[in-house]
C-alpha cells in the first residue's frame, strides 16, 4: 500500500515529536497536573501565539497563486475554524483570577516571539506552505496532550469539570480532531516533492520552537525556586 503524505510526514518528524513529549513541564504536567501559576503562564503564553493564527493563515493565503488552489480553499477552511480562538484563552485566564487585560498587553515572552517570527518569516521567505508544519505540530499536540492535561490540571487544582477557566484546552482539543481530518485531507493534494520537504521540514523546525515555549515555563519555574 502507497504511504500517504500525512502517514511521510508523522514518520519523518516522529523524532521531533518525542523529543517534544519528553519536555519534563509537559510530562509533569500530563502526570500530575500543574498548579495554577504554571497554567496561567501557559494560558498567557497561549494567548500570544493563538492570536496570530488567523493573520498567518491570511498571510499564506494571500502568497498563493490560482496554481494552488486547493491550497487556498483549505486556508480559508481553517481561517473560518480559528476565529476567536484567543478570546477562550482570555476568558480562561479571567475565570482562573488572572489578569486578562495585563496579559493581552504584555509584550510575549520571547520564546513566542520567535516562533510567531518564524512563522511569518516561513511564509513570505521559504513558501506559503511551510504553515502546514506550524499546524500539524500545534493542532497534533493539542489532540495529543489538551484532554489528559485538562484533567490532570483539574485534579491538582481539586475543580470539577463545570469550573470554568478550560474552555481552550479541552474544546481546542476536540476541535483539533476534526481539523486532523480536514489536514490529512489538504496534504494528500501536496503532490510535489518539493513542497513536501518544505511541509517537513517546517514541522522539526516548530517542533523545537514549540518546545522552547514549554521549557520556558520550566526554567521560570526552576529560576524562581532557586530564588
Amino acid at each position: 500500500m502507497t504511504q500517504s503524505f500525512y502517514e511521510q510526514l508523522l514518520a519523518e518528524t516522529a523524532e521531533a515529536a518525542q523529543s517534544f513529549r519528553a519536555i519534563p513541564v509537559i510530562r509533569r504536567t500530563v502526570a500530575q497536573g500543574a498548579d495554577r501559576g504554571l497554567y496561567l503562564k501557559f494560558l498567557a503564553s497561549a494567548y500570544h501565539h493563538v492570536r496570530h493564527t488567523c493573520p498567518l493563515l491570511e498571510r499564506a493565503h494571500g502568497r498563493c497563486t490560482e496554481a494552488d488552489h486547493a491550497y487556498k480553499t483549505g486556508l480559508l477552511a481553517y481561517l473560518d475554524e480559528e476565529q476567536g480562538h484567543e478570546a477562550w484563552i482570555l476568558e480562561d485566564i479571567a475565570a482562573l483570577g488572572g489578569d486578562a487585560a495585563a496579559v493581552a498587553a504584555a509584550l510575549p515572552p520571547l520564546p513566542v516571539r520567535l516562533m510567531v517570527a518564524y512563522g511569518y518569516y516561513a511564509i513570505d521567505h521559504i513558501s506559503p506552505y511551510a504553515l502546514l508544519g506550524m499546524v500539524h505540530v500545534l493542532e497534533g499536540m493539542s489532540v495529543a496532550l489538551a484532554h489528559a492535561a485538562a484533567g490532570a490540571i483539574r485534579a491538582s487544582l481539586r475543580l470539577d469539570e463545570k469550573t470554568p477557566g478550560f474552555s481552550y484546552l479541552t474544546s481546542h482539543g476536540a476541535l483539533d480532531v476534526e481539523h486532523v481530518d480536514l489536514f490529512a485531507a489538504l496534504l494528500e493534494r501536496i503532490d510535489t516533492p518539493e513542497r513536501r520537504r518544505v511541509v517537513i521540514q517546517a514541522a522539526r523546525d516548530f517542533y523545537r520552537l514549540y518546545g522552547d515555549i514549554f521549557r520556558a515555563l520550566d526554567d521560570e519555574g526552576d529560576a524562581k525556586n532557586a530564588a
